[in-house]
């Protein structure tokens, strides 16, 4: 009984961890260090989406270009990091992370961990940091 208890303490704690974990990590490039996501892409900002906006200005074509930075079920905001919704191209509202307010959205054009080519883009896209 000890043992059991032992357990679930330790899986209660364990998933405790995953879900207070960023969804993001810090990257050097050559923009400076910069957010990315778990397979070291850029996350970029669109100036167009309003601060603390329930849901994202990018929609239609512009998802195409800037996919996401979709947040897995069951995600829960912590802090600076927030979950805000996004119509895909069929209209299914989906989540994804905020920071500071601000949706991350990866660029179809970055093919490598670290590629900063979407920053500046049309004056309103920037690398998040």
């Amino acid at each position: 009984m000890k043992q059991i208890v032992l357990c679930l303490a330790a899986a209660t704690l364990s998933m405790s961890a995953a879900i207070a974990a960023e969804p993001a990590k810090k990257m050097e490039t050559s923009a400076g260090e910069v957010y990315v996501d778990e397979n070291g892409m850029t996350l970029y900002t669109f100036d167009k989406d309003a601060m603390g906006a329930a849901m994202s200005a990018c929609t239609g074509k512009c998802l195409v270009n800037w996919p996401p930075f979709q947040a897995d079920e069951g995600a829960m905001a912590d802090d600076e990091w927030t979950i805000v919704e996004y119509a895909d191209a069929d209209g299914t509202v989906k989540n994804m992370w905020a920071y500071e307010g601000k949706p991350l959205y990866l660029y179809i054009e970055d093919k490598k961990a670290g590629d900063v080519m979407g920053d500046g883009k049309g004056g309103v896209w920037h690398v998040a940091k």
